[in-house]
């Protein structure tokens, strides 16, 4: 049903975190704490960020005992860590589309290091919209194909309430939900199934092949660099990345 697979970035991203497993966790840590404090407290019943974001770490192997200390630790104090969500959007190499999430507590910071990579690795950093019109915000949930039936999966994905299905990848399945369905369908399926990704995600209406061996270079380094930052989320873009890279 859907078109591009989006694995395929996904698992480059979690093959290459899986030797920064505590970047990792700090980056999602943020993520629940900023979530108790402006989501609603630290019942996920009641918080729907927080139930989002508990299955994001859930799904990048965050022990539950870390997880809980997290919320407790964020309910408890009223002094936490002063974080704003700022998104940047800018262009790579070849003009691909990028758009960065960050979450920093000192935004001079967080743009000069953004702006830096876009500059150095031959992309250029833009205005808000720039590159955002060519992608939709869409819940996104991986299964792995082992053990579990095509025609299954995709029933209890559809009857849950996902709008897309996809089974394109060689090793999962992609469940495709509206934002605002993504809660009760990644509920629906936590019964029944493991996620070997939980988000809701920015997907690329169109994706885009660098040609120009050189410029592939500089455009992974870019992404390497923004994910390393320590005050960056999530980094989207509409790269068609080739095999090779993906496994590298």
């Amino acid at each position: 049903m859907s078109g591009h697979s989006k694995w395929s970035t996904i698992k480059r991203k979690k093959e290459k975190t899986d030797g920064a497993r505590a970047k990792v966790f700090t980056k999602i840590g943020r993520e629940l704490a900023v979530a108790v404090r402006e989501g609603g407290g630290a019942d996920p019943s009641s918080n729907s960020k927080l139930r989002e974001c508990i299955a994001k770490a859930k799904a990048n192997n965050v022990p539950n005992e870390n997880i809980e200390r997290i919320i407790k630790k964020a309910a408890g104090s009223a002094d936490g860590d002063n974080y704003e969500t700022i998104t940047y959007e800018g262009y790579g190499p070849c003009g691909i589309a990028v758009i960065v999430e960050t979450l920093t507590d000192n935004r001079n910071r967080t743009a000069g290091d953004i702006r830096h990579y876009f500059d150095k690795f031959g992309g250029n950093l833009g205005t808000q919209g720039c590159v955002s019109f060519m992608f939709s915000q869409k819940g996104l949930l991986v299964i792995e194909k082992e053990d579990n039936d095509e025609e299954q999966v995709m029933e209890d994905a559809l009857e849950a309430g996902a709008s897309d299905f996809s089974a394109e990848s060689d090793d999962v399945y992609e469940i495709y939900t509206e934002p605002d369905d993504f809660g009760a369908v990644m509920e629906a399926l936590s019964g029944k199934y493991e996620f070997v990704s939980a988000d809701v995600s920015m997907i690329p209406s169109t994706y885009t092949n660098i040609e120009d061996e050189e410029a592939a270079v500089k455009m992974q380094k870019l992404l390497d660099m923004l994910e390393d930052n320590d005050d960056v989320q999530n980094v989207y873009h509409n790269w068609d990345m080739p095999e090779t890279d993906e496994e590298d």
